[in-house]
């Protein structure tokens, strides 16, 4: 029975509306694209996400990312790279593509030869890799990194001290309420390949929703002081609070709600019987340890970091300043202009040059992430199923099975992976 040719009109790419508007990510999506069926769609496709096909730049660009995925896929994903990796080849017929067109209509399928198909499969895993690579690419921020880096660490290093005996404390030599730190890490940039790896499991999928780029570590003697070094850090304006990504925020040491009430009847109790600082302080620190969460709390924010990890962890964001260096070279050469030779073709260019749109000062918000520990945590976070090179690792493998997904079906390797 022929179908109404008004049909047409309503059928819809379920795929497409979960990702629209139901929050799907494309990389968990059956189809990573609408299969291409000729060079004119895939054309279509390169202008809709932002390139011309047409124009050599972009193309050596493309081919350029093309080739990097290649060579990501096979160092992190497969066998031939890393002993734990999956036991596949890359078809033949991707290594003989010399124009990103040619993978983009390789996922155009009939449903006639396996073979078709499995071409199909590594065209869609491959375009998934360049996807992400090309958002870790345009994130403008990128340019700005070192800038970014010292400007967020030195909030921090104005705020420590270590005293002549090497001791360190938040908080400088003659400040009252200064916290004793056993240690104090930063987190300088990650390399590509682990952005990358973790872009791939993540939902969002883009290089602007990677918060821990940048990144701080407090380790205490005391528990307590855990909640005493982000009350200095609150106090002292290190952090500002309504800059907090509240979404962000993982608590996994102590219940706040119950907290809240003891250290009320506390307070009360000290005022009333006039404790002194030292009594308060040791009941304080029973209050505190009274309230410690004994059971882990799942990480909401990471699925895959391990349970083992036990932190307070918060991301802030911080204003970056970064002074535009080309407007002061510009004054100059025109004032050298204007003096060496003032009748000049030349010199008459360029003092007509329109440099309005170039920004002198460029103002963004750049988030950063704090985790505050003691040293007990800090032990044995760093070690066992909670150490970083186990979480790196689940994570590399988690990135691998969602890309792999559809291609791991298919060949049968779920009981084996």
């Amino acid at each position: 029975m022929e179908r109404p040719a008004y049909l047409s009109k309503y059928l819809f790419d379920w795929d497409v509306l979960d990702v629209i508007v139901n929050g799907q990510s494309p990389l968990d999506t059956k189809h990573f694209i609408t299969p291409v069926n000729d060079t004119k769609q895939a054309e279509q496709f390169l202008r809709g996400y932002g390139f011309d096909p047409h124009d050599p730049v972009s193309k050596a660009e493309l081919f350029g990312n093309f080739q990097e995925s290649l060579s990501f896929i096979k160092k992190y994903f497969l066998k031939e790279g890393d002993a734990q990796g999956l036991d596949l080849k890359v078809p033949q017929s991707i290594y003989l593509i010399t124009d990103i067109i040619e993978l983009l209509k390789m996922t155009n399928y009939k449903g006639e030869e396996a073979k078709e198909l499995e071409e199909k499969l590594w065209a869609e895993i491959i375009l998934k890799v360049m996807h992400t690579i090309l958002h870790v690419d345009k994130d403008l921020r990128t340019n700005y990194f070192n800038i970014i880096q010292t400007q967020v660490f030195d909030r921090f290093y104005k705020v420590l001290y270590r005293d002549p005996e090497d001791k360190l404390f938040l908080g400088k030599e003659k400040n009252p309420n200064k916290i004793p730190l056993v240690d104090f890490e930063t987190k300088s940039k990650k390399t590509r390949e682990s952005v990358i790896i973790k872009l791939l499991h993540k939902p969002e999928n883009v290089a602007e929703e990677l918060f821990d780029r940048i990144g701080v570590r407090f380790v205490t003697e005391k528990r307590v002081d855990t909640l005493k070094v982000v009350k200095f850090l609150v106090d002292n304006n290190v952090v500002v609070p309504h800059n907090i990504k509240p979404s962000r925020s993982i608590n996994n040491l102590y219940d706040v709600e119950k907290l809240r009430v003891e250290h009320k009847n506390l307070i009360e109790v000290a005022i009333q019987e006039q404790l002194s600082e030292e009594d308060f302080q040791k009941a304080f620190d029973k209050t505190f340890s009274n309230c410690e969460l004994v059971e882990d709390v799942k990480n909401k924010v990471n699925p895959h970091s391990l349970g083992g990890y036990r932190s307070i962890q918060f991301t802030a964001r911080q204003l970056i300043k970064y002074t535009n260096p080309f407007q002061q070279q510009f004054n100059k050469l025109k004032s050298f202009a204007r003096t060496e030779d003032p009748d000049s073709p030349i010199t008459e260019k360029i003092l007509n040059m329109d440099v309005s749109l170039i920004a002198r000062d460029i103002r963004f918000f750049y988030p950063f992430e704090i985790q505050v520990m003691d040293k007990d945590l800090f032990r044995i976070n760093t070690e066992g199923a909670a150490s970083h090179e186990e979480y790196k690792r689940a994570q590399k493998i988690s990135a691998r099975n969602r890309v792999f997904k559809s291609l791991i079906e298919f060949k049968e390797l779920s009981n084996s992976i």
